[in-house]
Order: C-alpha cells, then sequence, then structure tokens
C-alpha cells in the first residue's frame, strides 16, 4: 500500500460517493488509474463494502443496546450465528474476550421491541446462559472512519 492508496482509503471513508475524476483530482492521478486501484483494494479485501449509513432514529429505530451474550457450549455458537445474522436489528456481533462469549450493537425501535429480540429470539435458542443489556443513552460518536497506519505507507 503506497502514498495512493492511503489518499483513496482516506477519501472513500470521508464519502463513498465520491465521483472518480473528484477523486483522481484529489490523489494527483487519472481517473482510469484510480478507478484501478480502488477496484485491486476491493480484491485484496482492504476495502470490503459501499454502502449510506441511516439515521436510525428517522427511521423508527430509536433505541440502541449493547447486550452481551454468554454460550454454555461451543456446539451452541453455529444456530447462534445463524440467528444474529437473520436478525437485522443486530447491527455488529463481535466475539470478545471476558466473561461473555458475543457483544451485540442492537437498535430497536423501543424497549418492548428490544425485548422481544432478547426474549423471544436471542433467549429462545438452546444455550444462551445469560445475556447482560445495557441502553444506550445517547451517542456522541460512530464513525466508520479507521485510523491508516504510516507504517504501511511506503515513500514515492
Amino acid at each position: 500500500m503506497d502514498s495512493y492508496d492511503k489518499k483513496i482509503l482516506d477519501a472513500v471513508m470521508q464519502d463513498s460517493r465520491v465521483k472518480w475524476s473528484d477523486l483522481a483530482a484529489t490523489i494527483g492521478l487519472s481517473a482510469p488509474a484510480t478507478a484501478d486501484r480502488v477496484n485491486r483494494l476491493i480484491e485484496k479485501g482492504v476495502i470490503k463494502h459501499f454502502g449510506a449509513i441511516m439515521d436510525a432514529a428517522s427511521l423508527g429505530a430509536e433505541l440502541t443496546a449493547f447486550v452481551a451474550v454468554s454460550l454454555e457450549r461451543p456446539e451452541h455458537r453455529e444456530p447462534f450465528l445463524q440467528l444474529i445474522n437473520e436478525l437485522v436489528e443486530v447491527q455488529e456481533c463481535h466475539h470478545i474476550a471476558g466473561e461473555d462469549d458475543y457483544l451485540l450493537k442492537i437498535r430497536s425501535r423501543n424497549t418492548k421491541d428490544l425485548d422481544r429480540i432478547i426474549s423471544h429470539e436471542i433467549k429462545s435458542l438452546h444455550g444462551i446462559i445469560r445475556t447482560k443489556t445495557t441502553i444506550v443513552m445517547d451517542s456522541l460518536k460512530e464513525s466508520n472512519v479507521l485510523p491508516l497506519p504510516s507504517d504501511t505507507v511506503s515513500s514515492d
């Protein structure tokens, strides 16, 4: 990864809808050369997905919660992960170290909807030992921008 790739990543993290011509002008390459570089970053798996970030509250998902989940045994992992992938309200699922096994970020309409997801969807699975829920009062920062380590950038 060189300085051009880093500039591309910086730009698309800020606005994934940037036009090739604008991106090319920003980084100092032609539009076709820029498109080739972006496609290589996609092929390498550095860029995983382009998408829109929605305002959850304006779409009716006003409640955010983090739910820690503990499984009884490793063999319960497969059905749990299958359910998590099917639940659109689960925005993130992280396998974590410590007392619990997974940490979920869930967006729902309200506490009643969250109760449905936890009590009737997640806890209905065999092998769930416990869940611990933290309700978010206010989100002060959410970002998809990642720091790009300078040691991965070679000089031009």
